[in-house]
């Protein structure tokens, strides 16, 4: 491995810590994004018990609006229910938007990388066939050595850019599917919590074990 880096050129060093980068930004978002922590399934369902119970005050909602993403938009409807229906929107839509931009956070970076790495070793690739043609017009064709090192530094810089760029596509395609999906199901729940705070709606739902 290391001779593959040196062989690389300098060009390795930038490419290397795009690599560093997208496997750091990968492991965070795994980890942010996991559905029980961004949107818990039955979150909705307690704070129908709670709402039912006359046990929603200022310190619930402060606790739920800190747990998780579904619950600060949660949070932001219901402080916002007296208001009337169209207010009480208003609120969960300025909470989801707040909350779809904290889950793509580094979401660019990752596809930027992406999009860069493979044109990152085309520039080494440039940079290695240029060494090439200089050491054949200095030294002739004679000299296998030099000519196998330039390539040898084409080759590695094209190869190590689209091992970098491939899985930091697929990744970037994963996640956004993910927040795809979670935002989905918060605009449901939102949707249910208004329904229910104006009427439209009777409560069905509770929690496990309840």
């Amino acid at each position: 491995m290391k001779e593959l880096v040196f062989a690389g050129g300098w060009m390795m060093i930038p490419l290397i810590l795009a690599s560093i980068l997208a496997v750091a930004i990968c492991i965070e978002r795994f980890w942010t994004l996991q559905s029980a922590k961004v949107a818990p399934k039955h979150l909705l369902a307690q704070v129908w018990v709670w709402i039912k119970n006359n046990e929603l005050d200022g310190a619930r909602l402060k606790q739920l609006k800190q747990d998780s993403h579904l619950g600060a938009i949660l949070a932001a409807g219901l402080s916002n229910s007296k208001h009337g229906r169209d207010i009480t929107k208003e609120a969960i839509e300025q909470a989801a938007s707040s909350t779809i931009h904290e889950m793509e956070r580094f979401l660019n970076t990752l596809g930027t990388i992406a999009a860069v790495t493979p044109l990152m070793g085309l520039l080494g690739t440039v940079i290695g066939m240029i060494s090439v043609f200089n050491a054949i017009m200095a030294q002739g064709t004679g000299n296998a050595g030099v000519l196998a090192g330039g390539i040898s530094e084409a080759l590695v810089t094209t190869a190590a850019g689209m091992m970098i760029a491939i899985p930091a596509l697929v990744f970037y395609r994963i996640f956004q599917r993910r927040i795809e999906e979670i935002v989905v199901f918060m605009e449901q729940e939102a949707v249910k919590l208004v329904d229910v705070l104006h009427g439209d709606r009777e409560v069905t739902e509770t929690p496990e074990g309840q």
